[in-house]
C-alpha cells in the first residue's frame, strides 16, 4: 500500500478506528488487544498533608502497584489552557494605545492567570487493568478490585460509561466543558420508541 493509499484509508476511518478503540464498554475500552478498565482516583491535596502522612500515601501506592503489577497510572491535565487568549492580549497590548482599553485588557489577563492558578491541581488520575481478551469482564470482580484498591487508602471507584468518554475529551481533545458524551451526534433528537 502506497502513502496516498494509506492516507485516504487513515481518512475514511471512524474516530474510534484512528484511536484503536473497538467500542467503549461500561467501565473503559475494548481494543484489539483487550479491554482497559479505568478507576477514578480523587486525588488529595497534598499541600495540607503533612510529609508523614504523604510518605504513607506513597507507601500505600507502591504497595497495591507491587501486589497489581498489571495497573498502570494514567495522568491527565483536566484544566484549560489559557495560554493562546494570554498571547492574544498580549499583542492587543502592544497594539492598544487607548489607556483605558489597555487597562481592561490588563483586568483580563489577571483574571485568566487568577482562573489558572486557582485551577492548577486539576488532574485527573486513573488506574487502568488490562484485562486479557479472553478473561471478559466479571463486574464482582471488578467491584472486589475497587475495594482492594480502597483498603490501599485511595479513594477510587470505578469508572462509568460517562467517566470514559470524559476521559477520552480530556486526552484527545482537551473538552473539559461537556457534561453529556452522546454516542452518535443528534442522538438526543431522534424519537425512542
Amino acid at each position: 500500500m502506497n502513502r496516498k493509499q494509506k492516507k485516504e484509508l487513515r481518512q475514511r476511518q471512524s474516530t474510534r478506528q484512528l484511536m484503536g478503540i473497538v467500542r467503549v464498554t461500561p467501565h473503559g475500552v475494548m481494543t484489539d488487544s483487550g479491554e482497559r478498565v479505568f478507576f477514578l482516583i480523587q486525588p488529595d491535596n497534598l499541600s495540607v498533608l503533612s510529609p508523614e502522612v504523604i510518605r504513607g500515601r506513597v507507601r500505600s501506592l507502591t504497595m497495591l502497584l507491587s501486589t497489581q503489577p498489571t495497573l498502570e497510572i494514567l495522568a491527565l491535565d483536566s484544566r484549560e489552557s489559557f495560554q493562546r487568549n494570554k498571547e492574544y492580549y498580549l499583542r492587543r497590548l502592544e497594539e492598544e494605545t487607548e489607556p483605558a482599553v489597555r487597562e481592561l485588557l490588563e483586568r483580563d489577563m489577571a483574571h485568566l492567570d487568577a482562573i489558572q492558578f486557582s485551577s492548577a491541581s486539576s488532574r485527573k488520575f486513573v488506574l487502568v487493568l488490562p484485562l486479557d481478551e479472553k478473561a471478559g469482564t466479571d463486574e464482582s470482580a471488578l467491584r472486589q478490585l475497587e475495594k482492594a484498591i480502597c483498603d490501599h487508602g485511595l479513594r477510587v471507584r470505578l469508572a462509568e460509561e460517562q467517566d470514559v468518554k470524559r476521559l477520552l475529551a480530556i486526552y484527545y481533545r482537551q473538552d473539559l466543558t461537556t457534561e453529556v458524551f452522546r454516542d452518535f451526534d443528534g442522538e438526543e433528537y431522534m424519537a425512542h420508541g
